[in-house]
């Protein structure tokens, strides 16, 4: 979403931008989200749930966010709904297939560039999943192409290059894309969460996000973790669907099957792993996104923008495309100053 935001901010701008798409479509991860774009309610808020975040890039995705969605909505993109159902949260959804329909012109597929001028290659998730041995819950050729080139030329990184959004997702050695969203277990406040000799590793209540039970069980011995669920818990909702029917999409395991003991109550266990959506930690950029050398210098003529940079969310969860969106803008912005 980046690459595609920057490139019709700089067709505004006058420039003729190309799109190197190492994929064979464009959109990436984007394309396989639900479309929900957001911010937080306030810098505070957004410092908050991100504890480790730079200031003033957390102050620019929180001040630049809404004139932004305004401007994409302009191009043409139609927003769904206009509410987040968080009131942590502000923002809209919107139909990734329609917003690359609107913006995906001049799109190489298949093709890269040694002499990039905005890096948007969507972070390193596949990199990350493949060597913490976790599934992988994004497009597969984010490799880390941006973040990579960034320091060829003398980029610095930000914190949190070990962390990751991601969710927790039926024990199963591979996902398919149309799983991703169905087959999340996006349930954990309802659950007992163990590890696979039933004891509970979590240092406190899940977030609303449950980014945080998804690192949690990547650092469990072999990566995996059970929600052990009452009848209660099946009842409950979770946006649109009961826990139930969530657990429906996994491979739940009956009680008295479960691998150690549980409480009477506990009717059901189900076996989960963790899954990358996109990586926390990247190449480190200013308000304006510039990349920042090892001295806190801008690298000169080159930019990025998305889930290459980090340091807009360290230490918790932000909205991906919300980055996309205001730093893609800004690159595109920034490059032809």
């Amino acid at each position: 979403m980046a690459g595609l935001v920057a490139a019709a901010r700089a067709r505004e701008l006058g420039a003729t931008p190309l799109v190197y798409e190492k994929g064979s479509r464009a959109g990436g991860s984007m394309l396989l989200s639900s479309g929900f774009i957001w911010r937080y309610a306030s810098r505070e808020t957004h410092l908050e749930q991100c504890p480790g975040a730079d200031e003033a890039l957390a102050r620019t995705i929180v001040e630049r966010f809404d004139d932004a969605l305004g401007w994409l909505e302009s191009l043409g993109v139609e927003l769904l709904t206009r509410e987040t159902g968080n009131p942590l949260t502000v923002g809209a959804r919107f139909d990734p297939g329609q917003l690359v329909e609107v913006l995906g012109a001049d799109v190489r597929l298949g093709e890269t560039t040694d002499e990039p001028a905005i890096l948007a290659t969507g972070g390193f998730a596949v990199r990350l999943a493949r060597e913490r041995g976790l599934l992988l819950r994004a497009n597969p050729w984010s490799e880390g192409d941006g973040l990579d080139h960034a320091r060829s030329r003398g980029a610095s990184a930000s914190d949190g290059l070990d962390e990751f959004y991601g969710r927790n997702m039926p024990d199963r050695p591979t996902l398919a894309e149309e799983e991703f969203r169905p087959a999340s277990q996006l349930y954990a406040k309802y659950a007992g969460i163990v590890d696979d000799d039933g004891d509970e590793f979590l240092d406190g209540p899940p977030t609303w996000h449950e980014s945080d039970v998804a690192q949690a069980t990547a650092r469990q011995p072999g990566g995996r973790a059970w929600y052990l669920l009452t009848e209660k818990a099946l009842r409950q909702r979770v946006r649109d669907r009961t826990v139930e029917e969530m657990v429906q999409a996994a491979d739940p395991v009956p009680a008295d099957r479960l691998p150690f003991r549980v409480p009477h109550s506990i009717v059901l266990g189900v076996p989960v792993r963790p899954a990358v959506t996109y990586t926390i930690g990247g190449i480190r950029i200013d308000e304006e996104a510039r990349v920042l050398g090892l001295g806190g210098e801008p690298v000169d003529g080159l930019y990025a923008a998305g889930v290459d940079t980090g340091g807009w969310a360290t230490g918790g969860y932000a909205s991906g495309l919300a980055a996309a969106l205001v730093f893609g803008r800004i690159a595109a912005e920034s490059a032809l100053a």
